[in-house]
């Protein structure tokens, strides 16, 4: 699920994300290396109608975008960290793992935020992006 401050709420499946524009990213953890595939989030934005670059600017800028995985942990990201106009992380929404199918209990969405130094936000079992304007 995406929402919140959006033009155009969303509901997107595996499906939906194959049909995107996909991007890969790599996370090394305990020692193991995992090339994740997926959508950027971005695109995500993009598709819901969130307005980037200098459609951002003033009050947009005090916004964030909320990650909630199955188990209620909660991620923020900034809509400026991954937009390619401000700072462009590569922030995927991943559904694929080394070209499979996401392990069980990563599934079936995992946020992917490899330029973190340490992965607290990559979170697995994503089920709801929000985004919150803090001014209207």
């Amino acid at each position: 699920m995406v929402e919140g401050a959006i033009a155009t709420p969303l509901s997107l499946t595996a499906e939906d994300l194959d049909k995107m524009p996909r991007a890969t990213a790599t996370l090394t953890a305990d020692g193991t290396t995992t090339t994740y595939e997926g959508v950027l989030l971005y695109d995500i934005l993009v598709k819901a109608g969130w307005q980037f670059g200098h459609g951002m600017t003033g009050k947009g800028m005090a916004s964030y975008v909320l990650a909630t995985a199955k188990d209620g942990y909660q991620v923020l990201f900034s809509p400026a960290e991954v937009d390619p106009m401000f700072a462009g992380a590569k922030v995927i929404v991943a559904d694929k793992a080394d070209g499979a199918a996401l392990p069980g209990r990563e599934g079936p969405f995992r946020v992917v935020a490899p330029q973190d130094k340490m992965h607290a936000r990559s979170i697995y079992s994503l089920v709801k992006i929000e985004v919150v304007k803090l001014r209207p």
